[in-house]
């Protein structure tokens, strides 16, 4: 599996878990709605330390916590 398409599955997987939309992660996290399903789906494939570190402290975990 693709180190991306996890990167993805674990954003996923830890927004459903905390009840969050996909929505509601991007204005928690200030980053676009559209880069969320993009990160989710695999269309973004190389994102930047700067969002993965909004999205990792809007969900209330650590980036390493994405990357597993």
């Amino acid at each position: 599996m693709a180190q991306e398409n996890k990167i993805g599955k674990n954003i996923k997987k830890l927004r459903q878990a905390k009840d969050l939309s996909q929505d509601r992660l991007s204005k928690l996290a200030d980053v676009s709605y559209n880069s969320i399903i993009k990160l989710e789906t695999g269309g973004i494939t190389n994102p930047t330390i700067e969002t993965l570190q909004k999205i990792a402290k809007a969900l209330d975990v650590s980036v390493d916590d994405l990357l597993k």
